[in-house]
Formats: structure tokens, C-alpha cells, sequence
């Protein structure tokens, strides 16, 4: 996948003011910013419970 530079961006944020208009950018930005939150969290909750699983089924050392 490309780099997305600085004017490709600011393309891509022209366009999408275009097409949705100035009241419903800020909306769309925070569900993107919300799903964003969850998806880290449920992926974050997944490795430590994984972590857990790993450790659970280690073997313990005895000195």
C-alpha cells in the first residue's frame, strides 16, 4: 500500500466535505473515532487474555 501524502489527504477531505456536507463530518469522524476505541480495546482484551492462558499453562519453577 502507498503513502498517503499530505495533498492526498487534503483531496480526500475535500471530496468527503463535498459529498457529506459540513454538518455530518464531525458525526462520521466521532463514530470513526469510536469504533476505533472499541476495536482497540476488544483487541487489547483478546492478547491479555491469551497472556493469562499462556501463564496459567506455564510450568512453575522450583528452586
Amino acid at each position: 500500500m502507498h503513502n498517503i501524502g499530505i495533498p492526498s489527504l487534503i483531496l480526500i477531505l475535500v471530496i468527503a466535505l463535498i459529498i457529506f456536507g459540513p454538518k455530518k463530518l464531525p458525526e462520521m469522524g466521532k463514530a470513526v473515532g469510536e469504533t476505533l476505541r472499541e476495536f482497540k480495546k476488544s483487541t487489547r482484551q483478546l492478547t491479555e487474555d491469551d497472556d493469562e492462558k499462556v501463564r496459567s499453562k506455564a510450568p512453575v519453577k522450583e528452586d
